[in-house]
């Protein structure tokens, strides 16, 4: 055959032999080298690629310039304010989901054993507007009687009337019975609060309870469940009308009056250590900018939209909730709520199965616990451990995805059991395990952040950012499963430093300020952690004192946490300023008022109370007085040497009832209470160093010599 002019200027003889030698291979090897190669091209066009990071990971904040060493965001010229600019308020951000979602699904509760039941965002717009017409209609304004108590648990009826405040400019100001009916009283007094949102006839009765006998601002209690005649007639007696929900919905709706961005949205009370709650008055500004923060910090990899769900079981009381709850509805998400036990919440999950999770370190240690508690066998542990360090080298390399070999055989049954379906999880209120937070990350593969933050600057101040793992949340290199007893935890063992917090927020500076008295100074990247932006509070209601405290003249919040910058430009909490603590379910816990109150103990001579920040609760070394207790022990049948009586149980059993009794008497709650003691036999003094001359106790010199003790008493304690 003769060759075409144009080929024949192509054809070799080495072309030729290839042809004779492709000639000669049989055909079911090449019909494996076509199918290989229709694999290699599938696997390269289809293989998980890593998402980009927002900035060096390497330096995520920089210095500003001129403001006595902050720092910004790397990637953020200037402090976000808002994200969308037809969302600037609560108000606008709820119509920007009516609009996006196309009148979607918006608002969703289920009874036992019952699929979800939903209300469309138009109907809770509706709902709203008739809630805060029959508002106006009681005489609030807001110019006036503004303040309007929501006392509930979450549930659909919370976002709506929250709503119906913001459609009118009025102000919502929750409130909670964590902390007892001495807070809610305060809390009523403190805002003037004349109308009332209650879930359930028992928190009515308990606000009876609070103002009876005594002059009060309380004029109406809306009942979202049905009440009874009997209640009603109760309220009367106090001066006070009870309605349901249903019978204020009735009325029709005034025409809007939108609030602008400068216009307070809330007073959050916090929970305060000592004293009363302090109301934190939040505009609507502040809460937009801290939405807008998260919105842009996750835009490239993990963007919300109409088709995200989010599982609402945080209290709705605290910020966290909130801003997570307003990241989903701006992009026209949907909430579903839980049925109000947090032991319902798995079955909940299963059958929202949501998109984002916002959780708590004390939910993620019962989740770690029980994924290895019911692993049994130490080769499944050992799988548990093997895959998620195999996860982990995907993570590092920018890789998240939920179709490896891994989650196929190993992970499937976790992420199945929170719906199957969760992308996006942020943690905050307490520091987390570095060890439980790292292998959660792997077992559910999903973008997982770490944020920090207070009521003060609206939720949060900085957050890890995504593809950031140096935060020491690496596993163990060990190749065998090796695992221990941590705190009464059973954990992989892992060497892994404590995390850092991330880098400032797009809406805020960070600096640190020089605490001369604890040897912190901002010269050494050390010191108290300062926060200035849109998202910082306006201050305290009504307390001008504790405002001072909080935001100097300047504007910079005071956190009181001790901060350390460190050289990838994140931030690393090592102290606080004082010598408060959160535990793991979020409690401030102020020791030494606990201390003063045991010291009254008969034979307790000094008191040491410690709180781990992992743990949800506290653990004391006790000095018992050499003198009064040989005599206290006779009462109780005992005796001995006093180094054998700081021996005996019995002893330290009846120490322990007798400081719990105390406490019930002087009021502590029971995340005030210690679980566990030490009995030991020498005191405390200037000489051995644990005393300052003033015979204050040395806290961190305590902590530092009986750290082996502490350890000890924790893992002692079964939860």
């Amino acid at each position: 055959m003769e060759i075409p002019g144009v080929l024949r200027q192509l054809w070799s003889p080495e072309l030729e032999d290839l042809r004779q030698y492709v000639r000669s291979v049989p055909t079911n090897v090449l019909m494996g080298m076509s199918a290989f190669a229709a694999l290699s091209t599938y696997w390269y066009a289809t293989r998980p690629r890593a998402i980009p990071a927002r900035c060096d990971l390497a330096m995520q904040s920089v210095e500003v310039p001129g403001t006595e060493g902050a720092r910004r965001l790397a990637h953020s010229d200037q402090l976000l304010t808002h994200f969308y600019d037809d969302a600037l308020t609560l108000y606008e951000l709820f119509l920007r989901g009516l609009r996006v979602s196309n009148d979607g699904p918006c608002l969703g509760s289920r009874k036992p054993n019952q699929p979800y039941e939903w209300q469309s965002y138009s109907e809770v717009v509706i709902r709203a507007e008739h809630i805060g017409s029959a508002l106006l209609h009681k005489g609030h304004t807001p110019d006036g009687d503004k303040h309007i108590g929501i006392f509930s648990q979450n549930r659909p009826e919370w976002t709506i009337t929250e709503m119906a405040c913001y459609t009118y400019s009025l102000v919502a100001v929750p409130l909670y019975d964590t902390l007892g009916t001495d807070a809610i009283d305060y809390i009523i007094d403190q805002a003037s609060i004349s109308t009332v949102f209650c879930d359930v006839p028992d928190k009515v009765r308990l606000i009876l309870g609070c103002v009876a006998e005594k002059q009060h601002s309380v004029k109406t209690l809306v009942v979202m469940e049905p009440v009874d005649s009997e209640l009603v007639a109760q309220g009367l007696t106090c001066g006070i009308q009870i309605l349901s929900l249903a019978h204020i919905e009735v009325r029709e709706e005034e025409r809007a009056s939108p609030p602008k961005p400068d216009d307070l949205a809330l007073v959050c009370f916090t929970s305060g250590t000592t004293g009363n709650p302090k109301g934190a008055m939040l505009t609507h500004g502040n809460v937009i900018s801290n939405t807008a923060a998260f919105l842009e910090l996750t835009e490239v990899h993990c963007k919300l939209t109409a088709h995200d769900v989010h599982m609402s079981f945080l209290p709705l009381a605290h910020m966290f909730e909130r801003v997570v709850a307003g990241v989903v509805l701006i992009n026209g998400g949907r909430i579903g709520f839980f049925q109000g036990d947090i032991r319902l919440l798995m079955d909940d999950m299963k059958m929202l199965r949501p998109t984002v999770f916002p959780v708590v370190p004390r939910l993620l240690n019962r989740m770690f616990d029980k994924i290895f508690g019911m692993a049994g066998s130490p080769l499944k542990r050992w799988l548990l451990d093997f895959a998620s360090r195999r996860k982990m080298a995907e993570f590092k390399s920018g890789v998240v995805r939920k179709d490896s070999i891994w989650d196929k055989f190993i992970f499937k049954k976790i992420q199945s059991g929170l719906g199957g379906r969760v992308r996006l999880m942020i943690t905050g209120a307490a520091p987390v395990s570095p060890a439980v937070l790292t292998f959660l990350r792997t077992a559910i593969s999903c973008q997982f952040y770490e944020g920090y933050g207070q009521t003060e600057c609206t939720a949060g101040c900085s957050m890890t950012l995504p593809g950031d793992f140096s935060a020491g949340k690496q596993l163990p290199d060990t190749s065998t499963i090796s695992v221990t007893e941590n705190h009464g935890r059973t954990v992989p063992h892992t060497s892994c430093p404590p995390g850092h917090v991330g880098p400032p927020l797009p809406c805020n500076l960070v600096k640190l300020v020089d605490v001369p008295d604890m040897n912190y100074l901002a010269a050494n990247g050390e010191g108290e952690v300062c926060v200035k932006g849109p998202n910082v509070f306006r201050g305290y209601l009504n307390d001008p004192e504790r405002t001072a405290e909080a935001l100097d003249e300047d504007g910079w919040l005071h956190m009181g946490d001790i901060g350390k910058w460190l050289p990838n430009g994140t931030l690393k909490l090592i102290d606080r300023k004082k010598n408060l603590f959160k535990l793991a379910q979020g409690e401030y816990i102020s020791p030494e008022k606990i201390e003063t109150i045991y010291n009254s103990c008969g034979p307790v001579a000094q008191i040491f109370v410690h709180g781990d920040s992992l743990q949800a609760f506290l653990v004391a070394i006790v000095v018992l007085d050499p003198e009064l207790l040989p005599g206290w022990a006779q009462q109780r049948g005992i005796e001995g040497s006093y180094k054998e009586l700081c021996q005996n149980k019995e002893i330290k059993k009846a120490i322990l009832e007798d400081m719990v009794m105390l406490g019930k008497e002087g009021g502590l709650k029971s995340f005030e209470q210690v679980r566990e003691i030490l009995l030991h036999p020498e005191m405390f003094t200037v000489q051995n160093g644990l005393l300052t001359p003033t015979l204050k106790a040395k806290r961190f010199e305590l902590l530092r010599q009986f750290r082996e003790q502490i350890d000890a008493l924790y893992a002692s304690v079964t939860m």
